[in-house]
């Protein structure tokens, strides 16, 4: 059995806050695992959609100053989301 002293006072307030900050830390993990994830996943979609209209943008680009003519489009790149 390990013989415990009362704990001074600035290790009692250390105490509270570190336990205060797990609570926090805690909430925050719950915020962000019912809030923000499930709002990535339904819009993470629309993003990678606006990063390939934005890469394709940038491919014609390079295209052009190449001189290259770019190939056609394919059917399913014609759809629009």
């Amino acid at each position: 059995m390990v013989n415990e002293t009362p704990k001074s006072g600035w290790e009692q307030r250390l105490h509270e806050t570190g336990s205060r900050l797990e609570d926090d830390l805690r909430r925050l993990v719950t915020y962000f695992n019912d809030e923000v994830v499930p709002e990535v996943r339904r819009s993470g979609t629309d993003a990678l959609r606006a990063a390939a209209q934005e890469l394709n943008r940038m491919a014609q680009r390079m295209d052009e100053r190449a001189g290259r003519t770019p190939p056609p489009p394919k059917p399913e790149d014609m759809r629009k989301p």
